[in-house]
């Protein structure tokens, strides 16, 4: 949130509401506040050590450093880590614009790996206005979510698409 006024009609949902708490946490120890409270939140995040390094109703940026636990055989980070770190940083951006009467839903990804990594990746997911707001004012939809996967070399790796949906969070209607 970084104390960003995001827009005058806009009610911050509850993700937003939760992160805001931590807008009194000095600017250089609130990535590693919202890391902490996040990897507790969704707890494979945690596993995998993900560092979440911005986050704003229109854009969310993820860190993962290369490390023991989410390499591959040749030492580079994981295909299946660099699916956690795009697919968590599209989450996040949709779960903080989704309203609190709605659950976001992973719908569809697809990968395409282009290239070898070379050290720590970051995952950067955006929002346009027009889609935050369609998510604003619906119970129901779905939006495609661009993210940029971006190692040490300023390399892509893998090109990502993600749709996500979301629905209404009360029991199924028959």
């Amino acid at each position: 949130m970084n104390g960003q006024a995001v827009m005058n009609d806009h009610k911050p949902n509850r993700l937003e509401r939760q992160l805001a708490q931590l807008d009194s946490v000095p600017g250089f120890a609130r990535p590693w506040f919202q890391s902490v409270v996040l990897r507790r939140a969704v707890p494979f995040t945690g596993t995998a050590r993900l560092d979440f390094l911005q986050m704003t109703p229109a854009m969310v940026e993820i860190g993962v450093k290369n490390e023991k636990r989410v390499q591959n055989h040749i030492g580079g980070v994981h295909a299946s880590a660099m699916n956690l770190l795009a697919e968590t940083a599209t989450g996040m951006v949709v779960g903080m614009n989704v309203r609190d009467d709605c659950i976001p839903l992973a719908k569809e990804l697809k990968m395409a790996f282009k290239k070898r990594a070379t050290g720590a990746l970051r995952a950067v997911a955006t929002l346009s206005e027009e889609q935050r707001a369609a998510m604003r004012a619906s119970d129901k939809g779905e939006v495609n979510v661009p993210v940029t996967v971006t190692d040490e070399a300023g390399v892509n790796p893998v090109e990502c698409e993600f749709v996500w949906a979301w629905i209404p969070s009360g029991p199924r209607k028959s």
